[in-house]
């Protein structure tokens, strides 16, 4: 492959460096090319993608359907806003509503605005449906959550980096994840609207809840009036082996924040779904984003997910992700510097036996990349490994290989 252009990696991440925020601290390898699970740097070196840009990019780079879609819409129609009708938007509703068994939806364009948008109609809910007296509503989230980087998002995180962000927006209750007495407490407050909660918490580390505690906690809030939202925004969209990681218990949220894969990394696109009795709070001038429904994005969208039911990749994840963690479990056998594995799917995680804020962790992650695979710590000691979806049995046991590669021959 050649260069797209006349400036090295060096120069490149320098130049990053020099004139944008430092609000990254990114692995130092420049990507120029993405095809399927593979991408090549500037200087045409190829590797193994195993973050999948944070699993947006689950059906895999620059998938020919979703790009074709894209180039075709671009060269109709991109942006009306929503002063006006377009002729996609109503046939993307009908598509994603029974795509997920949901009678509304409400499209934006990224995670964090869905994650906003759903709090917003939780609030107006329990206002005009439940009851709850004005501004008294409080939603439940989980400690170690995830939701976004917006000011009300970072409002209920405990993440340190989250600091001197403030003042904070109020209405949020922190629990223990996985902890279903600390949710049963915590819904005997009347005025709780809603539950948040990442049916596997991604950015903590791969965090999966014990078997059933997803299920208890929605019966527990049904039985209290309380709104089950599930953000599915990275668990979403066949990653962790269902089409949504709360299919593993048969759930069906009473809120879906969808966002990511939704469109294949294509281009922005979120949703917030629902049925007619909660979605119908919102009314015209309430909420909304000029891009939001975009027909590009829309059309996007809706190839994005018919590439997840056409190549099976709910089932593919499944398959894969069991041989990927019985690899891993035969490697730590034979090494102490990696404690466990944990995950769903294609969503795992390897746990480095070392404090959270050594260094560890990165600099295996940096001989990976020199090894030729690519993944990212998250929370010190964690090395989170998330593949395209579309990775063959045979391409898998060839990164298991440099992964082990890379372990055991660790110093």
């Amino acid at each position: 492959m050649s260069a797209v252009n006349t400036l090295s990696s060096n120069e490149l991440m320098e130049m990053e460096n020099q004139y944008g925020a430092h609000n990254y601290h990114p692995i130092p390898v420049v990507i120029a090319k993405g095809e399927g699970v593979h991408v090549w740097d500037v200087e045409g070196k190829q590797y193994y993608d195993f973050l999948s840009s944070y699993s947006a990019v689950n059906q895999g780079h620059c998938h020919p359907k979703i790009v074709q879609t894209l180039k075709d819409q671009a060269e109709n129609l991109t942006l009306t806003s929503r002063a006006f009708y377009n002729d996609v938007l109503g046939v993307y509703e009908k598509f994603i509503t029974e795509y997920f068994g949901f009678e509304k939806v409400l499209p934006m364009n990224t995670g964090a605005e869905a994650v906003e948008t759903a709090i917003k109609v939780c609030r107006k809910w329990a206002y005009e449906k439940k009851g709850i007296a004005r501004d008294q509503a409080k939603i439940i989230v989980c400690e170690n959550n995830f939701h976004g980087r917006t000011t009300t998002i970072i409002s209920f995180s405990n993440d340190p980096d989250n600091g001197n962000f403030g003042p904070y927006t109020a209405g949020f209750e922190r629990i223990p994840y996985n902890d279903l007495e600390a949710l049963k407490a915590a819904l005997e407050d009347t005025n709780v609207a809603g539950f948040l909660v990442e049916p596997i918490q991604g950015e903590a580390g791969v965090m999966v809840p014990e078997e059933g505690y997803l299920k208890a906690a929605s019966e527990l809030c049904r039985s209290k009036n309380v709104l089950f939202i599930a953000d599915e925004v990275q668990t979403g969209i066949a990653r962790t082996g269902k089409l949504l990681a709360v299919d593993h218990e048969n759930i069906r949220p009473d809120v879906l924040i969808l966002g990511k894969a939704i469109s294949g990394g294509v281009y922005p696109v979120s949703a917030v779904l629902a049925d007619d009795h909660i979605m119908e709070v919102i009314r015209p001038g309430q909420h909304g984003s000029t891009f939001g429904g975009n027909p590009l994005g829309a059309k996007v969208a809706i190839a994005a997910l018919e590439v997840i039911k056409d190549e099976k990749l709910a089932e593919n994840a499944q398959k894969l992700g069991e041989l990927f963690r019985e690899r891993m479990n035969h490697m730590i056998e034979k090494t102490a510097l990696v404690r466990l594995v944990r995950g769903k799917g294609l969503l795992n995680a390897i746990v480095i036996n070392d404090s959270e804020d050594s260094s560890t962790a990165w600099d295996i992650c940096v001989k990976l990349k020199d090894n030729g695979l690519l993944a990212k710590p998250t929370h010190g000691n964690i090395i989170r490994f998330a593949p395209p979806l579309v990775m063959t049995e045979e391409q898998l046991h060839e990164c298991c290989d440099i992964i082990e590669k890379t372990i055991l021959n660790w110093v």
